[in-house]
C-alpha cells in the first residue's frame, strides 16, 4: 500500500511538472518551432500513444516519465445517459420531416396537376425547387446553430415550416404552391444539420457511431413511410389533407422540443453544466433554478448567481451574435480533405435518390402499379436504409475501439479524445470498402433485372441489398464530415447536405431522360461506373486526409492565439483609461 501510495504520488507530481503553467511567450516560440505537417511526422504522431502509454521496466516497476497524460478537467457532456438518449429520440423526429414532407408530396401530384390546371412540367419543377432549397437553408441553419445554439435554430425552423404547411393546406394556385413549398423546404431542411450538430454536443467520437446512426435512421424511415401515408391522406381525404397531417408532426415535435428540450450547444452551455440564458431556457430549468435558488441562502445565492453570470459570460465573449453567414459552409466544402469525402457522399446520395426518383415510372410501366401500390414498395427499401443506419452506426463505435486497441490508444469517453493523434479516417472508411464492392455490384444487377422485366421480388431484393450498403457507405462518410469539423459540427453538415442535395437535385432531374434514351440497364449501369470509378478519392483520403487534417488544425490554432491575443490587448489598453477615470469622478464628486 505504502509502495503503491508513493507510485501515485510520484505519478501526480510528473504530471503537474509536465503540465504548462502559462500559455505565452514560451508556448508561442514552442508552437513557431513546430515542423511542417508530412505524412511522416503524421505517421508518428499517430503511433505516439503506443510510446507514451505506462511501460514496465526490467524489475517490473512503471516507469513514471512514461506514463500516459492523466485526462483532467470537465466530463465531455454532463448530460446523464437517459437525457442523451431523450434528446436524440427528439432531433431523430425532428431529422424525419424533411424527407418525409418530400416523399409524401409524390401521390398528390397527379390530384394538384388537375385542381391547379397545370402541366406536368410544372408540377415537377416543384419537387426541384424543393430539393434546391433542401441544399441551401441548411447553410444557413447551421450557422445559425453553431452561433447562437441548437434551440433557438431549432425553434425558428419549426415555426417556418408549420406556417408553410398551413399555406400549402389553403392554397388554391400555382404561384403559392412553387413559394411555400420552398419555404416549407427551407423550415423543415435545416433539422438535419441541426441533429447532426446536437450528436457532436453530446457524444465523443468513440460514442458518436451509435448516435449519428439513429438520427440517420430517422432521416430513412422518412422515405419508407411517407409515400404510404401520401397515398392514402391523397385517396381518401383529398390532397389538402397531406399538408395538415404535417401541421401535425412538426406540432407534435415543437412544443415538447420547446418545453423539455435543454440547450446542447458547446459555445452557449459548454459541456451542459452551464445555464443558458434566461429566454433559451426550457420551463423544467427554469423551475428547476429558481427552486434552488429559494432553497439556498442569502450568501449561497448570491455566490452561485455570480458564478452562473461569470460562466455564461466567458461563452458570450467567445462568440459574436451576427446574421447567420451561408458563405461558411463554402469554406468548409474547399478544405481538401473535406472535398474529397463530400463529392464522393454527394454520388452516393444521387445514386440512392436515382432508384427513389425512378421507382414510380419503372414499376408502373413494368407492373402496371397504381399510387398506393408503388408506395407500399418503398417500404422494403425504406426499412433497409433505416436498418443500415442504425447498425452502420454501431459497427463504426466498434471499429474504432479496435483500431484504439491495436495502436495503443486509450480512449477517454468521460473528457472525449484528442483525435490529433488518432486515426479517425482510418478508423471509419476500413468499413467502407467491402459495403461498396457489395451495394454497387447490386446496382449493376438493378438496371438489368428491370431491364428483362423480371419477377417483382428480384429488384426489391436488390432493392434492400441497395439499401442496406449504399445507405451505409452514406451514414460512414457523413459521420466522418462531423468528426473532421467538430468545432462546427452543423456547418459541417450543412456543407456535406448543400453537395448532396444540388448534386442529387440534378441526378433526379436527368434520370428518367437516361431511362428514355440509354435503356434501364444501361442507365443504372452508367451510375453504377461513375460511383467505382471515384472510388480512389477515398484512398487519396486514406492516404492525405491526417495531413491535410493537422495542417488545418495549426492554422485554426493559429488564429485563435492571434484573436486572443487581440483581445487581450483591448482589455489591458482599455484597463488604463479605467483607472484614469476613476479619480476624476472622485475629485468632481
Amino acid at each position: 500500500m505504502a509502495q503503491a501510495e508513493k507510485q501515485d504520488e510520484e505519478l501526480e507530481k510528473t504530471r503537474q511538472f509536465k503540465t504548462p503553467q502559462n500559455s505565452g511567450s514560451h508556448r508561442d516560440a514552442e508552437y513557431q518551432s513546430m515542423p511542417s505537417p508530412t505524412p511522416a511526422n503524421i505517421q508518428h504522431r499517430l503511433e505516439a500513444p503506443l510510446e507514451t502509454q505506462a511501460r514496465v521496466d526490467q524489475d517490473g516497476e512503471r516507469d513514471l516519465e512514461q506514463l500516459a497524460p492523466v485526462a483532467t478537467g470537465p466530463v465531455y457532456s454532463a448530460f446523464s445517459n437517459w437525457k442523451k438518449r431523450y434528446i436524440v429520440l427528439m432531433v431523430t423526429l425532428a431529422a424525419f420531416t424533411s424527407p418525409t414532407s418530400a416523399s409524401i408530396y409524390f401521390p398528390a401530384l397527379n390530384s394538384l396537376q388537375a385542381h391547379l390546371g397545370v402541366s406536368t412540367e410544372l408540377i415537377s419543377l416543384t419537387i426541384t425547387s424543393y430539393m434546391i432549397f433542401q441544399g441551401l437553408a441548411p447553410t444557413v441553419f447551421g450557422d445559425l446553430a453553431d452561433m447562437a445554439g441548437r434551440r433557438p435554430a431549432y425553434i425558428l425552423a419549426f415555426i417556418i415550416y408549420m406556417g408553410a404547411n398551413v399555406g400549402l393546406a389553403l392554397q388554391d394556385s400555382y404561384a403559392a404552391l412553387f413559394i411555400l413549398r420552398c419555404v416549407q423546404s427551407t423550415g423543415s431542411s435545416g433539422a438535419i444539420a441541426l441533429g447532426y450538430g446536437v450528436v457532436a454536443d453530446i457524444s465523443t467520437s468513440a460514442d458518436r457511431g451509435k448516435y449519428m446512426g439513429i438520427v440517420g435512421a430517422g432521416t430513412m424511415v422518412g422515405p419508407a413511410l411517407a409515400p404510404v401515408i401520401g397515398g392514402l391522406l391523397s385517396q381518401f381525404l383529398g390532397w389538402r389533407a397531406i399538408f395538415w397531417f404535417l401541421v401535425i408532426i412538426g406540432g407534435c415535435f415543437l412544443f415538447p422540443y420547446a418545453l423539455t428540450v435543454p440547450e446542447t450547444g458547446r459555445n452557449v452551455v459548454g459541456n451542459g453544466s452551464v445555464p443558458p440564458q434566461g429566454w433559451n431556457m426550457t420551463v423544467l430549468e427554469w423551475y428547476r433554478l429558481r427552486k434552488e435558488e429559494q432553497s439556498s441562502d442569502g450568501l449561497s445565492r448570491s455566490a452561485t448567481a455570480e458564478g452562473r453570470h461569470r460562466q455564461q459570460d466567458e461563452l458570450a465573449r467567445a462568440r459574436k451574435l451576427r446574421f447567420p453567414n451561408p458563405l461558411k459552409t463554402i469554406h468548409i466544402i474547399m478544405e481538401k480533405d473535406m472535398a474529397l469525402i463530400l463529392i464522393y457522399n454527394s454520388l452516393l446520395y444521387t445514386a440512392f435518390l436515382d432508384i427513389v426518383a425512378s421507382t414510380p415510372q419503372l414499376f408502373q410501366e413494368i407492373y402496371h402499379f397504381n399510387d398506393l401500390q408503388i408506395g407500399l414498395c418503398y417500404l422494403p427499401y425504406g426499412c433497409a436504409c433505416a436498418v443500415s443506419s442504425f447498425t452502420s452506426g454501431v459497427m463504426l463505435d466498434r471499429n474504432y475501439k479496435r483500431v484504439a486497441k491495436q495502436i495503443g490508444f486509450t480512449i477517454d469517453r468521460k473528457h472525449g479524445d484528442d483525435l490529433a493523434h488518432f486515426p479517425i479516417e482510418r478508423a471509419r472508411m476500413e468499413l467502407i470498402w467491402p459495403l461498396l464492392g457489395l451495394g454497387l455490384s447490386a446496382y449493376l444487377c438493378y438496371g438489368w433485372v428491370l431491364e428483362k422485366n423480371v419477377h417483382l421480388a428480384v429488384p426489391l431484393i436488390l432493392q434492400v441489398i441497395i439499401g442496406l450498403t449504399i445507405n451505409g457507405s452514406f451514414n460512414v462518410l457523413s459521420t466522418l464530415v462531423v468528426d473532421l469539423y467538430p468545432q462546427s459540427p452543423s456547418t459541417a453538415t450543412a456543407a456535406n447536405n448543400l453537395v448532396r442535395c444540388l448534386m442529387g437535385a440534378a441526378g433526379t432531374g436527368i434520370v428518367s431522360i437516361m431511362i428514355k434514351h440509354m435503356g434501364r440497364g444501361w442507365c443504372f449501369t452508367l451510375i453504377a461506373l461513375v460511383c467505382i470509378a471515384a472510388m480512389p478519392l477515398l484512398w487519396v483520403e486514406l492516404k492525405w486526409g491526417p495531413v491535410w487534417r493537422e495542417e488545418r488544425r495549426v492554422r485554426l490554432d493559429i488564429i485563435a492565439r492571434e484573436k486572443q491575443r487581440a483581445e487581450s490587448q483591448e482589455v489591458d489598453e482599455s484597463s488604463p483609461n479605467d483607472e484614469t477615470e476613476a479619480p476624476t469622478s472622485e475629485k468632481e464628486s
